[in-house]
């Protein structure tokens, strides 16, 4: 009934999503780095890494949780269930502040916060201290510094780096995004949501699916996060050490 175009319902916010959430996570959490271990001058503790990631997914959660709405809504909306489907990004907004205010843009906030500060915090643990062993471990015997980990590892490391790091991220966490997805579902003709809050849908999602309810959806969300993750690592650790490179030339 909806063809080829079915399948990539809410490619636009995704899209945006990705980009914008990526672009602030790595801001955040670069800031926070530096704020941690005084401009570079000491190593951060797990602890620490763990609040900088922390503190990145709350500020990203708040930035981008009207964009993460509209690609749950677009994406599962369907000509069967809905009078009037959105048209696009624009209408999806525009609906959604005229139908139902804007309070509605930030449905799944709680679930969405608890998501995106332990899923970044677990993810950027994992990639860090996994970073710092194999980096150690290949500055044994040689003159170069483990800090200096540029010089120890390749694209090849910092892709099966961001691939594990999200993989341990997505198994522990992917409960809360079925549960922001499902609050963030759009309400019916009555105008009444499925769902009213979270402990609503995890009360309901334990009670009729189990604890497989809560891991719908998670082989194809590997697949598409997992490669993504490695390729943002990979560019992200290059840029890094070719700007390193430009500062020491100068």
């Amino acid at each position: 009934m909806e063809g080829l175009r079915g399948l990539y319902a809410g490619f636009y916010p995704a899209v945006l999503g990705s980009t914008v959430s990526w672009g602030l996570y790595f801001f955040f959490y670069g800031r926070a780095k530096q704020r941690y271990s005084d401009s570079g001058k000491k190593d951060l503790s797990p602890s620490l890494h763990l609040a900088s990631a922390a503190e990145a997914g709350a500020l990203v959660c708040f930035c981008t949780n009207p964009v993460w709405l509209v690609k749950t809504r677009m994406q599962l909306q369907s000509p069967l269930h809905q009078a009037q489907p959105y048209s696009g990004l624009y209408d999806a907004f525009r609906t959604i502040l005229r139908e139902e205010g804007f309070a509605a843009l930030y449905k799944g906030i709680v679930p969405g916060l608890m998501l995106q500060v332990s899923h970044g915090a677990i993810q950027f643990t994992v990639y860090e201290e996994l970073r710092k062993i194999i980096a150690n471990s290949r500055s044994k015997g040689t003159r170069v510094d483990a800090q200096s980990s540029g010089e120890l590892l390749n694209s090849g490391d910092y892709a099966v780096l961001g691939g594990t790091s999200k993989i341990a991220a997505m198994l522990l966490t992917y409960p809360f995004q079925v549960i922001r997805a499902r609050l963030q579902q759009r309400p019916g003709h009555d105008g009444i949501p499925r769902y009213m809050d979270s402990f609503h849908v995890l009360k309901e999602t334990a009670r009729f699916e189990g604890i497989r309810g809560f891991y719908r959806g998670i082989t194809p969300n590997l697949l598409k996060n997992v490669p993504a993750a490695s390729i943002t690592f990979i560019v992200y650790e290059n840029v890094l050490n070719l700007l390193k490179l430009t500062r020491q030339k100068e």
